[in-house]
């Protein structure tokens, strides 16, 4: 009984809040801070994620074989093109291991034209990140903390997620 309330209390202590009106959106209570992040671009050159400091970041972790993932890509798409959102930089990182080509057939099919496709380093990410699933997408600010994360799939074109998110911009 004693670990049961002892769990309890770190669960809700530890876990940030949830925006009740966006679905899947989870808030840092604290911010967190990464060093010497990268991932691959399409030709395999190393991408630094410090060198976007000064941009709002948004990471999507994401597979080909992920259902939910296909069924928010779209949204992820229309989101790069938003026009209150000009500071944003969004990289859809896949991690599942898939090839440039199966990668690119799955935007392809998709009609995703906004975005570049991105690889989950050696290094990997999603470790790093301590990922539990696809998709993930982690929100990171201006001066390069995570701030929130998004944990399930997501309509990234809804109202209330580009007017929370046009905040941090």
């Amino acid at each position: 009984m004693r670990f049961l309330i002892l769990f309890a209390f770190l669960i809700s202590n530890c876990v940030a809040a949830e925006i009740e009106d966006i679905k899947n959106l989870v808030i840092n209570k604290e911010l967190k801070k990464y060093d010497g992040l990268t991932f691959l671009d399409d030709q395999s050159n190393e991408i630094q994620l410090d060198q976007f400091e000064g941009n709002l970041v948004l990471l999507n972790f994401w597979a080909t074989w992920c259902a939910p993932c296909k069924e928010e890509m779209p949204s992820l798409d229309q989101l790069q093109s938003q026009k209150n959102l000009n500071n944003l930089k969004i990289f859809p990182i896949n991690v599942g291991q898939d090839n440039l080509e199966k990668a690119s057939k799955f935007f392809e099919d998709l009609g995703i034209d906004n975005l570049k496709i991105y690889f989950d380093s050696p290094i990997t990410l999603a470790k790093k990140f301590g990922l539990r699933g696809v998709p993930t997408t982690i929100l990171i600010n201006k001066d390069g903390y995570e701030f929130a994360r998004i944990v399930g799939s997501i309509d990234f074109k809804e109202k209330n997620f580009v007017e929370w998110l046009a905040s941090y911009n």
